[in-house]
This record gives C-alpha cells, structure tokens and sequence, in this order.
C-alpha cells in the first residue's frame, strides 16, 4: 500500500536536483537538539523569519507524532529542491492508522500536529508505506510567496 496523496489532494514532490541540508535520526531525548539544528538549516537554506518559525514548528509537530505514534523514534531529511525547501519525517507507525488533518476539538488536549504542519506550511504530504508513514512538508523560497490557506 503506498498513498502518495497529499492533505490537499497533492502528490509528494520529486527530487529533481535536490540538496540534502540535514538528514538525522531521532529519538524522545534529541527531539529538542534537533529542532535547534533544524532551525539553523532552515535559515541557511534560504527561509528567515517568520515563515521559518512557521516551518520549524510544523516540522517539530511531525516530528513529537514521530515520537508519540510511530515507534518511539524516525528519520528527518531537510532538502532544498530548487526554490522550494522539503522537510520528510519517517517513521515505523501503523500505515493503517487513520492520519487526520482535521483541527481537533477545543476541549481535546492534544490531535493537532498534522492541522499545524498543513496550516504553516505551504504543502503537507502523508504517504503510507509498507514500514510506516512519512510527512512531507514543503516552502517557496522565492520572494513571492502566495497567501497561506
């Protein structure tokens, strides 16, 4: 089984000439040293400002439901695709768990991690595989970003 659909009916993007920024493995107890990396490497690629701050919270929300649903643990690779900067999180979860993008109700802690990875970013992708479920997020890089959903 592989859905390579997106939350809003997009398919993952193809590496065409893509430049890996970072590319780390991850557990509970560097969930924290790799958001300060992820930040840097955001900006390095060409990101600032609020809009990083945007990408590395998304990011950071795939990567706690890595922790929390898929395994205890994942993989974070950080690239640049020509203007767009792609973020993929793997994991070992379920591939037949239910994946919403749904905001959760107000009186539910917790259930908005993939809300927040699809309302700050420009794309979010969830694909199903045989050994679980990667999160696909993407931002323009060029200076005419269009209006978030």
């Amino acid at each position: 089984m592989d859905d390579n659909t997106g939350a809003s009916g997009s398919v993952r993007p193809q590496r065409l000439a893509a430049v890996v920024v970072l590319a780390e493995d991850f557990i509970a107890a560097t969930v924290t040293t790799l958001r300060h990396r992820l930040r840097t490497s955001v900006t390095t690629a060409g990101l600032t400002g609020d809009d990083a701050d945007d990408f590395v919270l998304a990011v950071h929300e795939l990567v706690t439901n890595a922790v929390r649903h898929g395994g205890g643990r994942g993989h974070l690779e950080l690239y640049r695709n020509g203007d767009v900067l792609v973020c993929e999180v793997s994991d070992e979860g379920d591939p037949t768990a239910e994946l919403s993008v749904r905001l959760s109700a107000t009186d539910m802690p917790g259930g908005r991690g993939l809300w927040l990875a699809h309302r700050f970013t420009d794309g979010l992708t969830l694909t199903r595989g045989l050994h679980g479920v990667t999160a696909t997020v993407t931002a323009c890089l060029t200076p005419q970003r269009l209006p978030r959903r």
